[in-house]
């Protein structure tokens, strides 16, 4: 089990725990559960990177510790 922080920048920061053989999109399904926002506005970013929602974490090499920055659609 990894916890990763998400930070929108705007003064929302989360901590997630979740396993790495997770897909980003549940992944922002259990953000949602903690935000509040819709998951499907959710988008997650490093640097230029987007990344989509059928591929899992462990893919993305997303690690225990990792910030990715949240931005909303």
């Amino acid at each position: 089990m990894i916890e990763i922080v998400c930070n929108d920048r705007l003064g929302k920061k989360v901590r997630i725990k979740c396993n790495t053989n997770d897909t980003t999109g549940d992944f922002k399904k259990l953000i949602e559960a903690q935000t509040g926002t819709r998951w499907n506005k959710i988008v997650l970013k490093t640097w230029y990177t987007i990344f989509k929602d059928h591929v899992s974490l462990g893919d993305y090499e997303i690690y225990d510790g990792m910030n990715l920055e949240l931005y909303y659609q």
